[in-house]
């Protein structure tokens, strides 16, 4: 699009004559600036992004666009500036989207939202997706993709210049079913502006991020914004949470219900028939649409909560439960792959053993109850807090550990900036009020910890590692250090004598 055009769309007001520019991108990150972008310099945290504006003009930007602050600085890297008196933030999802093209010829798109499950449901979508024969990209907290190429992840909802552009690929690249996991910083910095998914779905909520929102409900309100005609356009919201009544009742777009809830009222309903080490078996059942029995490939009753929540959303995309049903009987259930969801360890002959990815007091208990129903002896659990997070969840994250385990060990994980003793500290206070007369421990260095599960542990017992598993590092004051916690894990059950 020509710089000119791009003004004028916008209604930019241009500092210094336009030059004949072609724009071939948009990004708001310097680093990532490629020959041809419009380089959007926003306030940080730290510095304003025109700051970074020679930087970004040396890697081949063509043209800034900034606010008055920004103004000049910007102009001193010698190309056109346009100057907008509203933040650059608010506007450039609708720019990334008139640029890129994707506000009239995107894929079909799938937006996931919730506390917990985002990740999990997204990865079920997709699968569903793929077994029938679609092509599919994808951007979740786990992992990004084109169809089979694989984009580095840094964010669970990249900026709004990187998404349309990643969903402008798909397009180019023959995608035509897009699934975006939809954190609620992505709503409040407008991360997804200009997209309008076809389905959002709901999982649930519970406390986290409230070192960022005021309270819950802030937290909550900022889901919400999902829900509505500028972001999407049906939705299925699930009423395992009180939380979900709320957003049926708030929702600006029409929506389908769905619950796991025995005896609860709901248009979809999923009803767990069999609970097995390597799967869940469910069946999800709808007056109009009929009924539907298959698993997903991973323990616990949320989670095929979550699988039927990924087919229910197909369903009301336009897919017929019946063709979902045929291949997922054909493929013996959905076939997805989680990163870091109760990832089992095999350990023939001894404990049961799973690391998982779960960082919230909710995803805590939910995990652990899906291990208790498989375990016939003690429930042994490692878990931590992050650093530079939400420090109000710690103390609720200990206590759901302490009352869902029978050994509990306290370790660290990232604690980033933050002193690792004091984060410790807080979830071991939930962990013993919640049970005084509990066997917890404190065990500083992770690698020391899984070490004393597994001396701990009989065949009969279940081990659960909770907070790292997708992680090759963690970041102790500001330095990524090379970690894994399947490699710590299976050198330990080494260690202790199990093949």
């Amino acid at each position: 699009m020509t710089l000119d055009a791009f003004a004028a769309r916008f209604c930019l007001a241009v500092h210094d004559e336009l030059q004949p520019v072609t724009l071939t991108g948009i990004t708001m990150d310097s680093r990532a600036v490629q020959p041809g972008d419009l380089y959007v310099a926003v306030p940080g945290a730290r510095f304003h992004g025109a700051t970074f504006s020679v930087e970004a003009v040396e890697r081949g930007a063509v043209a800034i666009l900034t606010d008055a602050a920004g103004l000049v600085e910007a102009t001193a890297s010698g190309v056109p500036v346009l100057v907008t008196v509203e933040s650059p933030r608010i506007l450039v999802g609708e720019m990334s989207a008139w640029l890129y093209q994707t506000d009239r010829d995107a894929p079909q798109l799938f937006g996931m939202t919730g506390t917990n499950g985002k990740t999990s449901t997204a990865h079920f979508l997709d699968s569903v997706l793929r077994q029938l024969g679609r092509s599919t990209g994808l951007s979740s907290s786990a992992e990004r993709r084109i169809g089979a190429e694989v984009v580095p992840s840094s964010m669970t909802t990249p900026e709004s210049p990187e998404l349309h552009a990643l969903i402008a690929r798909m397009r180019e690249s023959g995608v035509d079913a897009a699934i975006v996991e939809v954190s609620a910083h992505a709503l409040t910095r407008h991360r997804v502006d200009g997209l309008v998914f076809d389905v959002a779905g709901f999982t649930n909520l519970s406390q986290d991020h409230l070192d960022d929102y005021t309270d819950m409900d802030d937290y909550f309100a900022a889901k919400l914004e999902l829900f509505t005609p500028a972001h999407a356009r049906h939705g299925v919201v699930s009423l395992d949470t009180p939380a979900g009544s709320v957003v049926v009742e708030r929702a600006g777009i029409p929506v389908t219900t769905i619950t796991s809830i025995e005896d609860a009222a709901a248009d979809w309903t999923v009803t767990v028939d069999e609970e097995k080490p390597s799967y869940t078996a469910f069946t999800l059942r709808h007056r109009e649409h009929g009924t539907l029995s298959s698993r997903v490939p991973v323990i616990g009753r949320h989670m095929a909560a979550n699988g039927g929540l990924a087919v229910a959303m197909l369903v009301e995309s336009g897919v017929p439960l019946a063709d979902i049903e045929a291949v997922l009987r054909r493929d013996g259930g959905i076939t997805a792959s989680l990163p870091g969801r109760a990832v089992q360890v095999p350990v023939p002959g001894g404990p049961a053993v799973y690391v998982d990815s779960g960082h919230t007091a909710q995803a805590f208990a939910k995990t652990l109850e899906a291990v208790r129903h498989l375990t016939t002896g003690r429930v042994i659990m490692v878990a931590g807090a992050n650093g530079d997070r939400d420090q109000s969840k710690r103390p609720e994250m200990g206590r759901e550990a302490a009352l869902g385990s029978d050994l509990l060990i306290v370790t660290d994980h990232q604690p980033r900036s933050e002193d690792p003793a004091l984060i410790r500290e807080a979830v071991l206070a939930g962990a013993r009020a919640a049970k005084p007369a509990g066997d917890i421990r404190e065990v500083a260095a992770p690698e020391e910890a899984i070490r004393v599960a597994v001396r701990e542990a009989t065949a009969a017992d279940t081990i659960l590692w909770a907070g790292l598993a997708e992680k090759d590092y963690r970041e102790v004051a500001g330095v990524r250090i090379p970690f894994s916690v399947l490699v710590e894990t299976r050198a330990a059950l080494a260690e202790a004598g199990w093949v």
